[in-house]
């Protein structure tokens, strides 16, 4: 399972056709047209990157990024047919990753998720207590030794690692490590925690970085 875009794009056309082309790259996508819905989608589902454009019905991107500033630093690309208005993206009050103006290659979209996506994973390495992730090839590196990872282990522990200090339920992961809605047991997330650990405990016995929160979930956190 790759990275999860969401896609904010009220040309429904233009939408299937970057979701197309991030299908191609390995990505999965998601699509809304209305500005109203943003906010709730990102915080039940938690996005690893938005792709948000600024002219939308109900609400307008810019609201929108801001307002999610409060609650996650989740990659945001702002997508905007307003040249006036790159000043605005590129200021630091409101907290875009990166722009692209209309009209695109959807390719150059692609290429500016991966960059973005790699950036937001190497600002976060130096505070990992010494865990690199490389999405792309799914290794796993800790204090200098390879993790001997799955792909299902790998993609929960890259999750958790994008969204550090932030508490999931059961059921949360199993969406995002389970997309294709398969039925599973709520206890399996728990045996791939498990394995996990294990796993991280025979390269560091001493570091904690998946931890278990009681009756509510687990959270990642570098010591």
């Amino acid at each position: 399972m790759g990275a999860n875009v969401l896609i904010v794009e009220d040309e429904e056309k233009l939408a299937a056709v970057l979701g197309e082309y991030l299908t191609q790259a390995g990505f999965d996508w998601t699509s809304l047209t209305d500005g109203t819905q943003v906010l709730s989608q990102v915080r039940e589902r938690m996005p690893d990157l938005i792709l948000l454009d600024l002219m939308l019905p109900g609400r307008n991107g810019l609201d929108i990024c801001k307002e999610i500033r409060t609650f996650s630093q989740v990659p945001i690309i702002m997508i905007t047919a307003r040249v006036e208005e790159i000043d605005r993206l590129l200021g630091l009050e409101l907290g875009a990753d990166d722009y692209i103006c209309k009209p695109f290659s959807p390719r150059e979209v692609v290429a500016r998720v991966k960059t973005v996506l790699r950036r937001a994973v190497d600002k976060q390495e130096g505070a990992t207590g010494g865990l690199t992730l490389d999405p792309d090839r799914y290794r796993a590196v800790l204090n200098g030794q390879e993790l001997d990872l799955t792909a299902v282990e790998f993609n929960l522990l890259l999750f958790l690692f994008r969204n550090p200090g932030r508490i999931y339920s059961r059921a949360q992961l199993m969406d995002r490590i389970y997309p294709d809605q398969r039925v599973v047991s709520d206890r399996t997330i728990d045996s791939h925690i498990k394995k996990l650990r294990k796993k991280i405990a025979a390269v560091a016995p001493d570091v904690e970085l998946i931890h278990s929160i009681y009756g509510v979930g687990y959270k990642f956190e570098a010591p």
